[in-house]
């Protein structure tokens, strides 16, 4: 699939299948999920910790352990490519220079015993044929652009030196370093208070628009990803429950689980009143519930609950896998 452009999307999801096999049995991780990401776009993709998220985006850019997983079905392409089939040689290079990944924890992700401008010349010089002079002036060059204050002197700093705001900084500056096609941003906001925050968030919308990068935007929080997405994918026990524009799914949620993450929102709380929460758990993989997978927590299931829903396309480009909005559909319905 193709945008108007006839350019292939920067990620393409069909279908996708997949799960961990177990003594137990297999972990049915994906089911089904279809995710598109076109040029120059930014996606969110929403849901409880265990839905999927980065398991779908791991899945996609081959990061789960090799002979660890099974795709059952479905297919994965970067820019047109299909990443299960390329050798490892492929694989690196595609890493860093058309795909990069900011990750949640800076200190996982960043070499503690190695100095910043060192890691982010590395990085650089891997994907670009350029001397470490001038490397060096494309990492100071970045880190300013990330609004990182004296960049020459924080290159000669080691991570533990650094806030965590700054280091997150620093891996949003290595992941842009080699201009790359798309990036994948797993929770890079969770572990940062509400000011750094939006900064960050401000920080990678801003920098994705100028150079037409694609950003998938992995949340659990629905009002981080509305601050800077042009469409939101719901996910909820590895399927997509919902999807469509940003503005269009927040204005009009039509999955009674969009609806839960909404009311869960501090933010729309009046002062004192107690915050609301989804009641249970998301179910076991391991062995699922018949029908919908949210049916066990949802206040509007009936019986048509235990088949699984079909995929109805609304008026306005909303997805929505629910047996309750079937009645609304105004477009064309398949089989989830």
């Amino acid at each position: 699939m193709t945008d108007i452009g006839m350019k292939p999307h920067a990620l393409s999801i069909e279908n996708l299948s997949l799960e961990f096999p177990t003594y137990d049995g297999a972990v049915k991780a994906l089911d089904g999920v279809t995710i598109q990401v076109g040029n120059a776009e930014i996606v969110g993709l929403v849901g409880e910790s265990g839905c999927g998220k980065s398991v779908t985006t791991m899945a996609a850019t081959r990061l789960l352990p090799e002979g660890r997983y099974k795709i059952t079905q479905g297919t994965i392409r970067l820019f047109g490519r299909d990443p299960t089939v390329m050798s490892d040689e492929d694989l690196q290079q595609v890493r860093g220079k058309l795909v990069s990944t900011i990750f949640q924890e800076p200190m996982n992700a960043l070499n503690p015993t190695i100095r910043i401008g060192k890691q982010l010349v590395g990085v650089i010089r891997r994907h670009e044929a350029i001397s470490r002079a001038a490397a060096e002036t494309v990492a100071a060059n970045i880190l300013s652009d990330m609004l990182i204050p004296e960049p020459s002197r924080i290159m000669q700093a080691y991570p533990f030196e650094l806030s965590g705001g700054m280091r997150q900084r620093v891996l949003i500056a290595m992941a842009f370093s080699c201009n790359p096609g798309l990036i994948i941003a797993d929770e890079p906001t969770t572990a940062l208070d509400v000011t750094v925050q939006a900064a960050i968030l401000r920080l990678i919308q801003g920098r994705a628009r100028r150079t037409g990068t694609s950003v998938v935007f992995i949340s659990h929080n629905i009002a981080v990803v509305s601050q800077i997405c042009d469409r939101l994918y719901i996910m909820y026990a590895g399927r997509i429950v919902e999807s469509g524009p940003t503005r269009a799914v927040l204005d009009s949620p039509q999955h009674p689980y969009t609806r839960a993450l909404l009311r869960c929102l501090p933010e729309r709380v009046q002062p004192k009143a107690q915050l609301e929460s989804i009641p249970g758990t998301v179910p076991n993989l391991l062995d699922p519930p018949a029908g919908c997978f949210y049916r066990p927590r949802c206040l509007e299931a009936d019986e048509r609950c235990h088949a699984k829903p079909q995929s109805t396309t609304l008026t306005g480009g909303q997805v929505v896998a629910c047996w309750q909005r079937s009645k609304s559909q105004t477009h064309v319905s398949n089989e989830a």
